[in-house]
């Protein structure tokens, strides 16, 4: 055994020191928490944020999920630092978010709703310059798009025309004549959308340049709502609607890590994947319906997928094994001629235990030979007796024993042949020993 640990040790420390100096070279392991910036507690933000958590918590990887105005305020958070992902209106981004921010993909169709009064007699998105307009609060998805189609239709539009009013405060003044229009970026699951698309006296505003307006932007795209989608025995709506919808985005910053960035893309696509009333299934996520740099694990994984090892193994183990492998390929190759030159260390090392004693024997022999008196004949032979205690009290293998008695018969040998030249000299036979 102390042979073993002697030539094993060392080999053993060496290879558990090559696995440390590889595994700190070797990047980083992805973070076990990230933040999730979202949208207000009752919108389809919030709710698929929360999707996301619980699929990423499957692979022990917790998601804060935090509660925000809308889309404006997720791109300065994520501009910020203080949110790793969230969910970004397409149209939205300015270069400087481009710069720092990369997408993982479209991910579901937001229609931009426009409801009006019937008596306010609108046929176009430019006809609601000069009236009580609500677009939503500085720092929503909603009026930031507003701004810029009122822009893109050009003219001059009032302050009244921006009010910001939102959600189902806008909804309710809308109905109690508050406001002659109001503007939403929301779902068509919206309680408010589903329901004043079946008010009378409300009407959805058509976009007929839908097509138009989605080759101007990247990230939005032309959707049509159809005709009894929502309650086909009440005909809700009464005709088809083309709509402009922008398109919803997972945004993350340019240094979250690849890791990261796969779960969320794994996760997209059976929260996303799904039919919807303005896209057939399979439609999203869309890695072309964006308007910031896909980042380059997207690109990586729409093109090949979860990785080979992700197929096998669990998130935890798949990251660490890709992360590893690129070092512990050449240092396996390194520790196999390192093991296998161990046994033959191991058998030199016992076999030099037993032939050290041959040394002794040739020179006891040597002496022996030469010894011109009995006096020096008896000082060999003694030494000769030591050393066969000595030797007899070697502590080898036993599939060595037989090397052990090769030279216990030797000293033996050498005993028997001094012996026989002490004999001689006094003129007595020989005494054959064993």
């Amino acid at each position: 055994m102390k042979d073993a640990l002697k030539v094993y040790g060392p080999l053993a420390l060496l290879a558990l020191a090559s696995i440390w100096l590889a595994l700190s070279l070797i990047d980083p392991a992805p973070p076990r928490k990230i933040t999730f910036a979202s949208g207000g507690s009752g919108g389809a933000y919030y709710s698929l944020a929360q999707q996301y958590k619980q699929a990423l918590s499957e692979s022990d990887v917790e998601v804060e999920v935090l509660e925000t105005r809308g889309s404006v305020e997720n791109l300065d958070l994520l501009m910020a630092g203080e949110a790793d992902v969230a969910f970004i209106q397409g149209g939205l981004a300015e270069p400087e978010n481009r710069e720092k921010l990369r997408s993982l993909a479209g991910m579901f169709h937001e229609p931009f709703w426009v409801f009006m009064r019937e008596d306010v007699g609108a046929d176009d998105f430019g006809d609601l310059s000069d009236v009580r307009l609500a677009i939503g609060p500085d720092g929503s998805g909603t009026r930031a798009l507003a701004l810029d189609l009122q822009e893109t239709w050009g003219g001059d539009w009032t302050d009244k025309s921006r009010r910001s009013e939102s959600g189902l405060a806008a909804a309710s003044a809308l109905k109690a004549g508050d406001l002659d229009a109001a503007a939403f970026s929301a779902s068509i699951d919206a309680p408010y959308i589903e329901e004043l698309l079946q008010t009378d006296g409300i009407s959805l505003l058509p976009f007929e340049r839908a097509p138009a307006l989605a080759r101007r932007t990247a990230a939005l795209d032309e959707v049509t709502l159809y005709r009894g989608i929502l309650d086909l025995e009440n005909d809700v709506p009464a005709q088809d609607v083309p709509l402009i919808a922008s398109v919803a985005q997972l945004a993350v910053d340019e240094a979250l890590h690849p890791a990261i960035q796969s779960l969320l893309l794994e996760a997209s696509e059976n929260i996303h994947s799904g039919n919807s009333a303005f896209a057939p299934a399979g439609t999203f996520p869309d890695k072309s319906l964006i308007d910031m740099p896909l980042s380059s694990e997207a690109e990586r994984y729409w093109k090949n997928g979860p990785s080979f090892l992700r197929n096998y193994f669990s998130f935890q183990v798949a990251n660490f094994l890709e992360r590893a492998w690129v070092f512990l390929i050449p240092l396996i190759t390194l520790l196999i001629p390192l093991v296998r030159v161990a046994p033959p260390i191991y058998r030199w090392r016992v076999r030099r235990k037993i032939y050290v004693w041959y040394k002794d024997l040739r020179e006891l022999e040597a002496r022996g030979r030469e010894a011109t008196t009995n006096d020096q004949r008896d000082e060999v032979l003694t030494e000769l007796s030591k050393l066969q205690k000595e030797v007899g009290e070697l502590d080898v293998p036993l599939s060595y024993t037989e090397e052990v008695y090769h030279l216990r018969s030797h000293i033996a040998f050498v005993r028997q042949l001094v012996q026989g030249l002490y004999s001689r000299e006094a003129g007595i036979p020989a005494v054959k020993t064993a």
